[in-house]
This record gives C-alpha cells, sequence and structure tokens, in this order.
C-alpha cells in the first residue's frame, strides 16, 4: 500500500511538473481565434454547467416573475447592455460577437416550435456572478440590482418569441438602461403605458396561444 501511494504522489509530481513546464513555455495559444480541442472545450462545457447547477438551490424566483412591467423594463437593459453579444430577433451577427471565444449563445434565436421556458434561476445567477474567462460580466459587480437582474430574465423568456418590431417596439417603451431598484424604478421614466401591457406583448402573448409542449422532448 505504502509503494502505492508513493507511485501515485510521484506520478502526481511528474504531471504537475510537466504541466508547469507546458505552461511556462508559451506552447498554450491563449488566441481567441483559434479554438480549443473539442476534448477540452467539452471539459469546460461541463465543468462551468456542473458549477452553475450546483449554486442554484438558495435561488427563488420572484412571485411576479411573469408581470408584463417586468419585461417591458428588461427590454431597456438588454438593448443597452447585451445586444451586441447575444443579438435581437433578425439582428445580424456582429464584430464582437464574431470575435469572442466561446461565441456567446443566440439569445433570440427560436427553434421550429415555440422555445421550452428558459430556466429563470439559471439566467439570474450567470448574469449576476459572470463566468470567468467567457467574455460574460457579473453584471452585479457594475451596480446592477436583483430587481432589475429579474427583470431582464423575465425579458429572455419572452424574447425568442418576438418578431424584430415587437422587439423595437418593447425597447422603445422600455425606462431604457436602468439599474436601480424596484421602488426607485417605480418613479423613473415616466411613461404613460407603464401599468397598460405593451402592444409587441400582446403579440407575443398571441403568437404563442396554440402551442403545447407535452408532446415534445427537451
Amino acid at each position: 500500500m505504502n509503494k502505492f501511494i508513493v507511485g501515485a504522489m510521484v506520478a502526481l509530481g511528474i504531471g504537475a511538473a510537466t504541466g508547469g513546464i507546458v505552461v511556462a513555455s508559451g506552447v498554450v495559444n491563449v488566441a481567441a481565434n483559434e479554438p480549443h480541442s473539442s476534448f477540452i472545450y467539452q471539459t469546460l462545457a461541463f465543468a462551468r454547467e456542473r458549477s452553475i447547477a450546483s449554486r442554484l438551490s438558495d435561488i427563488n424566483v420572484p412571485e411576479n416573475f411573469t408581470d408584463t412591467e417586468r419585461v417591458r423594463r428588461g427590454a431597456g437593459n438588454y438593448a443597452a447592455m447585451c445586444v451586441d453579444c447575444h443579438l435581437a430577433p433578425e439582428m445580424a451577427d456582429s464584430e464582437i460577437r464574431k470575435g469572442l471565444y466561446p461565441t456567446p449563445p443566440n439569445l433570440s434565436a427560436k427553434s421550429e416550435l415555440s422555445p421550452a421556458p428558459r430556466n429563470a434561476a439559471r439566467d439570474f445567477w450567470i448574469i449576476k456572478n459572470g463566468i470567468k474567462a467567457s467574455g460574460m460580466p457579473a453584471w452585479s459587480s457594475g451596480g446592477m440590482e436583483d430587481a432589475a437582474i429579474w427583470d431582464l430574465v423575465a425579458f429572455l423568456q419572452k424574447m425568442p418569441l418576438m418578431a424584430k418590431a415587437d422587439y423595437e417596439q418593447l425597447v422603445a417603451a422600455s425606462d431604457g438602461h436602468f439599474h436601480g431598484g424596484m421602488a426607485e424604478h417605480d418613479h423613473a421614466g415616466g411613461h404613460e403605458s407603464r401599468h397598460t401591457e405593451p402592444e409587441a406583448l400582446q403579440s407575443v402573448a398571441k403568437n404563442a396561444k396554440g402551442h403545447d409542449h407535452s408532446t415534445h422532448k427537451h
């Protein structure tokens, strides 16, 4: 047993030394235009998803999460903070998105069928905390409060169902770029449409009717 332990420690030492030499040599190319190997990419993706999943248990989705006011407010922040990397309905690929690796997901994309609801807790955690070495910032570190993050998460639930005109109308009806809390937000903007459902959301709701996810596997 002692020989086994010694052998294992020697193997680990050799592996660590080899890794140190490889890193110090500069042979690892950190350029964003040279993708990882499939093995490294899949390993990092698995580690990322496991890390996020293990941290979602304490996140509680607000009771008023589906409120149309959240969606309206979230549209303004999305257009100001997210659209260059994550795109909008019918938007062509952006310069910055083409240059990022890994490529940020297109959050406006929709499948042939109405998309399944996004994991709201997962979206909240990612927006709040960011993801290392991916270009995804921790927006809470920039001053974005939880209430505003939930607005943005609520908007992401709706965007894949939107046409370009619906998206643009909702952004125009929003309060624009806003990071404050709900109490402060209620006194901002001064939109008369604040307590009425924007036409863009009415259109989204109409387009979503009739879809049944019960027979689809996800």
